[in-house]
Formats: C-alpha cells, sequence, structure tokens
C-alpha cells in the first residue's frame, strides 16, 4: 500500500509570546500543498526485523532509528498487534524548508497503517499520536486549512481556498537553524488576526500578513530576501517565507513559465493550488 505525504506552507507567521517552557506561543495558518513524498510499507513476512527502512530521493542523514516514520510505526506497534514491515521512502519534499515534509510524512504513516493493517482508530486517536511525534504533525491528519496557535499544535478550521491559483515554491542551498531564528525574534501581538486578514482580497495580503521570522533570517541570509524579491517581480500576489525557511513561495494568479531559469541552482517547483 502507498500513500504520498504533502508539504504545506505559512500564510503569515506571528510569534506571539515567549513560553515559560522556553518553547514560543505562535499563530499562524497552515495550508497543504502537493508537493510529495511517496510512502510505501510492504510486511516482511518470514524476518526476525522490526522493520526494514529503504530512503531513495533525498538524501536523508542520521539513523534509520531517528526518522520519524520509524518513530510513528513503533508508537503504534507500541499499542496495536502491528507486523514487521519493509518501508519504502521516495524523499521529494526538501528537508530543513519550512514545508513540513517530515511532520507529514510521520502523519501520512499513522494514516498508512490504520488502513493497511485495520488498527479502526478514529481521526481523534490518529491525531494524538500523531501530536506525540511534533508540534505540526497532527496538522497533517486532516490535512485541511487550519488556524494554528499554541506552538503550532492547537488547531482551528478555517474556511480558504486558492484552488485555481498557482505557487512557486523556491529553496536555496541554505540551512537555517530554527533555534536561531527564534532567539532574534520579539515576541509580540499583531493588531489584526490572521484568520481576519486572509479574508482580505489576496491582493492586500502583501502589505498585511507577515512572518515575524523574515526580518532576522532576511539580514543573516539576504539571498533569502531577494527570491522573494524575485517572486514579486515576476507577478506574484503575495510571496513570503514558509516558517523559519529557508523556502520562499510566491502566490501567482495564472501559471509562470521557465521558473528554474530564474533561480539558478535553487530547488524549484510550480503547483497549482486546490
Amino acid at each position: 500500500m502507498i500513500t504520498f505525504p504533502n508539504a504545506k506552507i505559512n500564510l503569515g507567521l506571528n510569534i506571539v509570546e515567549k513560553r515559560p517552557d522556553g518553547y514560543h506561543n505562535i499563530e499562524t495558518i497552515f495550508y497543504p500543498i502537493h508537493l510529495e513524498d511517496a510512502l510505501e510499507v510492504v510486511p516482511l513476512n518470514g524476518s526476525e526485523q522490526e522493520y526494514d527502512l529503504k530512503i531513495s530521493g533525498t538524501p536523508i542523514e542520521g539513523s534509520p532509528e531517528d526518522n520519524l516514520v520509524v518513530k510513528a510505526y513503533r508508537l503504534l506497534k507500541s499499542d496495536y498487534d502491528v507486523p514487521p514491515i519493509h518501508i519504502y521512502m521516495y524523499k521529494h519534499i526538501p528537508m530543513g524548508a519550512g514545508l513540513g515534509g517530515g511532520s507529514s510524512d510521520a502523519a501520512f504513516m499513522i494514516k498508512l497503517l490504520n488502513e493497511k493493517f485495520s488498527l479502526r482508530m478514529s481521526v481523534e486517536q490518529m491525531e494524538a499520536y500523531a501530536a506525540r511525534l511534533g508540534a505540526d504533525c497532527a496538522f497533517f491528519i486532516k490535512d485541511r486549512p487550519v488556524f494554528a496557535t499554541g506552538i503550532g499544535n492547537v488547531f482551528t478550521p478555517i474556511e480558504l481556498s486558492l484552488k485555481g491559483m498557482y505557487i512557486v515554491l523556491v529553496k536555496p542551498d541554505i540551512s537555517v537553524s530554527t533555534v536561531e531564528a527564534y532567539s532574534h525574534v520579539t515576541p509580540r501581538r499583531p493588531a489584526a488576526s490572521l484568520p481576519e486578514l486572509i479574508r482580505l482580497p489576496i491582493e492586500q495580503w502583501k502589505e498585511r500578513i507577515v512572518n515575524d521570522f523574515e526580518h532576522s533570517v532576511f539580514l543573516a541570509h539576504p539571498e533569502i530576501a531577494a527570491i522573494k524579491d524575485k517572486l514579486y517581480d515576476m507577478g506574484a500576489v503575495y510571496a513570503s517565507m514558509s516558517g523559519s525557511g529557508s523556502t520562499v513561495y510566491g502566490i501567482f494568479k495564472e501559471s509562470v513559465p521557465y521558473v528554474d531559469e530564474h533561480f539558478g541552482e535553487c530547488f524549484c517547483r510550480i503547483r497549482e493550488l486546490e
């Protein structure tokens, strides 16, 4: 059985306060997009191994035990009769990009195992397991636009459709440390809430909807700021960094040809939004 974990973007990101536990409370909108990995599970018959993991596409550093799909499998196996499995993963969503690829892989692994082995978990149960793996993992269980608060783990459904528009995703070969990004941000509460702002015409988002990480990240990495400027030069109606970066996206009303020519060696993709 195979499934295709998808990415997400952040529409706005406000860091509203630092918590006593050292984390930060945020406000953001998660919007799913069709940039996908591939994940397949096959029973590992006649083997004493607990699991086997094969990864193709973009290489992933670290041991298999640290991979979120393996953690998802072991989490369910501790409570359910899940047999040994062979896990095939094709990694296409860039890592460290602010697109939620690892979180999506984990959530889709939970959904895949639930269906493959008839575990009969409810959506709420799957969300609870996913939340134990990462703050935004549970978002990918329902995989619908939400207003996310808390540490990015409290979700309120919103009515938002960008269907028919196009998104250009550009990820330069730059890594942005989330810890470093947070260290240079001063928490503040925005004058208007994101659920209010996204009801405005998209042409007004440029002046109203912000990502609080951009100021410090753009100072440290002006190449990322230049990507955002280029997207606007190309006709984007809205452009922003996603999460703490380093992916920058632009939303266009019409498809944009020859995207790769504008951004050199960057990872570039254009997708129609749904």
